[in-house]
């Protein structure tokens, strides 16, 4: 099979848990570039903490950032499209996390607002080599939206899970699960398979020639989308079951053995 495009999630599938890309990943998928194959990173972070994944893997091109709210070009960062939402629309979820005390930050495209921070959200945004912007009252900016973010302990974040799932969600959002620690309220028009299948249509690939590969809820509609959709060892079983084929954990070079076992590199 001929293939022309790989979208490819980040955390949980091309980096480890050490947030590190493997020489021999990096190597196939420069390999698999100069052979004509799109590279495009697909997801939950937003440019700034997502274009240097791409610098370290020695590429330029598209990313689709903030789970699909927001898909960007490089060099340059000049953005093509997104998928917004305003803070009146989002107010009730943030009344909602104040009372119970739960963090959350504001994004934009390109910029992320907080107007709480603690020691534990510190080091959060340290390992996502993330530097929020702080104000007084976030319910005081006058922007454009693309995602805001709940974070927490895996049983609050279950806690919250839950309370959104009876909670009548604001019109035109949703909500989806992008990793143990985070909750994404986003538009619905905003996902990574939306986004992914705008670009393909725009380079004039057909879905058969897609690979999608990921490792959690944020990426079954993108795994769904591509004609060879890859879950890795790591991924819950719901993810597992949404792809065609489930190759090695992030840690045991998962990327890389896929792309053997397809004969890419």
């Amino acid at each position: 099979m001929k293939y022309s495009m790989i979208a490819l999630d980040v955390d949980g599938t091309l980096l480890n848990d050490n947030y590190e890309i493997t020489d021999i990943t990096k190597q196939a998928l420069q390999q698999a570039h100069a052979s004509g194959i799109r590279i495009v990173l697909c997801t939950g972070r937003g440019p700034g903490n997502a274009v240097p994944i791409l610098e370290q893997l020695g590429l330029e091109g598209v990313l689709i950032t903030h789970n699909g709210a927001a898909t960007i070009q490089t060099p340059g960062c000049i953005l093509l499209h997104e998928s917004g939402f305003s803070l009146t629309e989002i107010e009730p979820v943030i009344r909602y996390c104040r009372d119970k005390q739960v963090h959350f930050d504001l994004n934009t495209a390109f910029d992320m607002y907080v107007d709480k921070i603690g020691a534990t959200e510190e080091s959060m945004y340290e390992k996502y080599m993330l530097q929020p912007q702080r104000v007084s009252d976030v319910l005081l900016l006058n922007h454009s939206l693309v995602k805001f973010t709940i974070f927490g302990a895996l049983e609050l974040m279950d806690d919250v899970e839950n309370d959104l799932r009876l909670m009548e969600m604001p019109k035109g959002l949703q909500y989806i699960r992008s990793g143990d620690y985070f909750i994404d309220v986003m538009s619905l028009e905003a996902s990574k398979g939306k986004a992914l299948e705008k670009l393909a249509q725009q380079w004039n690939i057909p879905r058969e020639e897609i690979i999608a590969m990921g490792n959690y809820y944020n990426d079954i509609e993108m795994i769904e989308y591509a004609g060879l959709g890859i879950a890795m060892e790591n991924s819950p079983d719901a993810v597992k079951a949404a792809a065609n084929i489930v190759t090695s954990s992030n840690n045991d070079n998962g990327v890389y053995k896929a792309l053997v076992k397809l004969g890419i590199v």
